[in-house]
């Protein structure tokens, strides 16, 4: 491992704010390759997305510059017709017929800024079947769902919801971006619930560039992504994918349809619980330890929780990032913070677990 001054252990999640994922080297040489040659851009959007749609088991794909930006191009999509996007006006006019993007009251969050960028409105249901389908009308452009645990929606499931939406012709969004693992992610909202795209991160799960994304679902809204995309003029020139990301899109998703999903839960899985026996000593100062599932973005994998006896927990987090090498976990509680596996490279579990055991037991 490099030891470097700014070196951080990530124990807290793929976050944006921590430079996502680490790639494979498979995928940083493939990104390199790209760089050194000159493309038609237009045409090598179209070849990577039908090898990625190949993968996926989609009908179509297309790499967006984060999950965000897919949620924005294909909002676009749904707002305006889908093969017309000169005749997109953003932010929308007042007399726009279709200006709504419906969502869920209790999975609203600041993502759906990328959204209300456009001028639509986000219209609020309750999370179930008769407040949904008294608010869908001419005015939807498109249901917008949000996937993991952290966006519960007790009262109404989402083949539910796609199946009201599709009674009126209104197609469904899903927002996946933190939802590998599992890889069959990657088809299960659309191929298998029905949603008419999913979106995902690049630099999460996938361990692409940070600066990559991936709409995967109906050809017709991947068609209107594509209109809509860089180096076209419009809103998504703002939005803009180098040959890079899409040569290191390409490496990720073909990397990681080979991963045994299985084996690599498995793997988070022992080192959350032994984090639980390195962490045993907390006891003697009143902290507990224990397992927890599922992970902050509902992935299918353990994490390990820390209790302590106060509402200490930020100061904990911040005497761990304040370490060489820094420490990223997250707080979950005044008196918790999280430890997630996924994040980690090789090699740094006990170096982690070491470092939590010796701030704890210092308190």
């Amino acid at each position: 491992m490099t030891d470097r001054p700014d070196r951080i252990l990530n124990a807290a999640a793929t976050l944006t704010r921590l430079g996502g994922s680490v790639m494979a080297e498979e995928t940083v040489a493939a990104m390199a390759e790209a760089a050194r040659h000159y493309v038609d851009l237009p045409a090598r959007y179209r070849t990577v997305g039908d090898e990625i749609a190949a993968l996926t088991r989609n009908e179509a794909a297309a790499v967006t510059s984060g999950a965000a930006a897919a949620l924005t191009l294909l909002s676009a999509v749904a707002l305006y017709d889908a093969a017309a996007p000169r005749e997109d006006d953003f932010p929308l006019p007042a007399h726009a017929v279709r200006r709504e993007v419906l969502m869920l009251a209790p999975q609203r969050n600041d993502y759906d800024a990328a959204i209300r960028i456009l001028g639509a409105q986000i219209r609020e249901s309750s999370a179930d079947p008769q407040s949904v389908a008294a608010l869908l009308g001419p005015q939807t452009a498109c249901v917008l769902w949000f996937a993991g645990t952290q966006y519960p929606a007790p009262g109404i499931e989402l083949r539910e919801l796609v199946h009201l939406a599709h009674e009126r012709g209104i197609p469904v969004i899903v927002d996946a971006a933190a939802q590998v693992p599992p890889v069959s992610s990657l088809w299960h909202y659309t191929t298998e619930l029905g949603a008419d795209a999913a979106v995902f991160s690049g630099g999460k799960g996938l361990r692409g560039p940070q600066t990559g994304g991936l709409v995967v679902g109906s050809r017709r809204l991947v068609d209107g992504v594509l209109a809509r995309a860089s180096p076209n003029h419009g809103i998504g020139r703002l939005l803009k994918v180098g040959k890079e990301e899409l040569a290191g899109m390409l490496s990720a998703v073909r990397l990681a349809v080979q991963t045994d999903d299985e084996e690599t839960i498995a793997s988070y899985d022992d080192i959350a619980r032994t984090w639980v026996e390195q962490l045993g000593p907390v006891a003697a100062v009143g902290a507990r330890v224990r397992t927890d599932f599922p992970s902050e973005a509902g992935q299918p994998h353990l994490r390990t929780l820390v209790t302590l006896a106060g509402p200490d927990a930020q100061t904990l987090c911040d005497r761990l990032w304040e370490r060489s090498p820094r420490v990223a976990v997250l707080v979950t509680a005044d008196d918790t913070i999280a430890l997630n596996p996924q994040p980690l490279l090789p090699g740094e579990a006990n170096a982690v677990g070491a470092a939590v055991l010796a701030e704890v037991l210092s308190r």
